[in-house]
């Protein structure tokens, strides 16, 4: 009993500094807001109420402050730019320093570097979570990004080897504390000319050095694939999702809350195949818990920089368009192994591709749930369509809901459910 008990009196003496640090992480809060002027949008709504429910923190002995504090930064992190992701990595410092065996804060402190574009230092701090997680596998995103990482930094020490003796001024820059990303690139771009005017484009070493900087520059622009066939993922188009859902019944499950706080969950688990959308939450009793068909839109101006897609489903569809940006969503946010089938790019934008529904004057805001449903119907393929937690105004748009309410077959209020077939 003495040991546990010693290592907690020395984990709270560790701690014993945390209001001066905690100080410090609201100080760099305030400071942030201050310089944010009138700008007001999802990710910067979501920061400023974080930074509320921390400040509460502070003052309540039943809250963590440091989990808060945390959680700041997350959302520092989703604003991006500059000032967002200083502000992370300035509450992550914190963090470490309060805690300093803190996987989060250590993860956090990664991805603030490694957007900053401060590859080493945040491969150093990806380095020390993984480590703190001992056993366990790191979270999917940090695995790919230490992966591309090393294998960036391997072109390049392989591009200085080389050419040892004109390569001293890109290793002197590689070992600098301003070797970030964008310091970087011009100057490995600016060897790579070098090399090639004075050896010209026959030179092995220089077909090589070519060879290594379109590897950097891939690497730079996306993350790095470790399995590239997805842990065994079949893509389906149009045809291979018809024969997925043919003959099965099919419900599409609202997010909202009185769904979550009802009791359908045994009826909504009976169907064949279930649908949930988004970043939706699981509470058995009322939502269910069977994933058979996950879509999700991209929404937002760099959807490949969201949380990857780790929840285990069947099928998983991502709506999006322009087509790059969807692509490279895909390659960045799936999981090896955690879908079964996933729809390739014939299934991106249904509702306005020719080869599919071409349907106009839909907005480019159109829910997810409608989308999928509106796949779904047109591919007529299920004896059984329902929408479950959709009956009231407000949870699809204003056309979406006419369009459904015009092809309801039943509605039941008491299920929270409308029929289609």
């Amino acid at each position: 009993m003495t040991k546990p008990l010693a290592g907690l009196f020395r984990a709270r003496q560790k701690d014993a500094a945390g209001p001066a640090l905690y100080a410090r992480g609201l100080r760099l809060c305030g400071e942030h807001l201050a310089g944010e002027g009138d700008a007001s949008g999802g990710p910067q709504v979501r920061l400023t109420r974080a930074i509320g429910a921390f400040a509460a923190a502070l003052d309540s002995p039943s809250a963590d402050p440091f989990d808060a504090l945390l959680q700041v930064g997350e959302r520092a992190l989703e604003t991006g730019g500059e000032r967002g992701l200083g502000l992370a990595l300035g509450l992550a410092e914190s963090s470490a320093a309060i805690r300093q065996r803190s996987k989060g804060a250590w993860r956090l402190r990664g991805l603030a570097l490694d957007g900053l574009g401060r590859g080493d230092e945040a491969l150093r701090c990806y380095e020390r979570y993984a480590t703190l997680l001992g056993d366990a596998p790191a979270a999917p995103e940090v695995a790919r990004r230490m992966d591309t990482l090393r294998r960036r930094r391997a072109c390049l020490d392989e591009a200085v080897a080389l050419f040892p003796e004109q390569g001293a001024g890109l290793a002197a820059l590689l070992a600098g504390p301003t070797a970030t990303t964008a310091a970087v690139e011009p100057g490995f771009a600016a060897f790579v000319r070098e090399r090639l005017a004075e050896h010209g484009p026959g030179d092995p070493a220089v077909r090589r050095l070519l060879e290594l900087y379109g590897r950097h520059r891939r690497l730079v622009e996306q993350s790095a694939v470790p399995d590239p066939l997805l842990g065994g993922t079949v893509p389906v188009g149009v045809s291979g999702l018809r024969g997925l859902v043919a003959g099965r019944t099919v419900c599409v499950v609202s997010n909202a809350g009185d769904v979550a706080a009802g009791s359908l969950g045994a009826e909504i688990d009976a169907y064949d195949l279930v649908v949930r959308c988004d970043g939706y939450r699981l509470r058995a009793e009322g939502t269910g818990e069977r994933i058979g068909l996950h879509a999700v839109t991209l929404r937002g101006a760099a959807p490949w920089a969201e949380p990857a897609w780790a929840r285990p489903a069947g099928v998983r569809l991502v709506f999006g368009d322009p087509a790059a940006d969807w692509r490279r969503a895909v390659r960045t946010r799936l999981v090896p192994g955690a879908q079964e089938h996933v729809g390739d790019a014939s299934l991106r934008r249904p509702l306005g591709d020719p080869a599919l529904l071409g349907e106009g004057g839909w907005e480019a805001a159109t829910t997810t749930a409608f989308t999928v449903l509106r796949l779904l119907d047109f591919l007529d393929a299920s004896p059984r369509l329902d929408l479950i937690g959709f009956t009231l105004p407000g949870r699809l748009r204003p056309r979406e809901a006419e369009w459904v309410m015009d092809r309801a077959t039943h509605v039941d209020d008491s299920k929270m459910r409308i029929a289609l077939r």
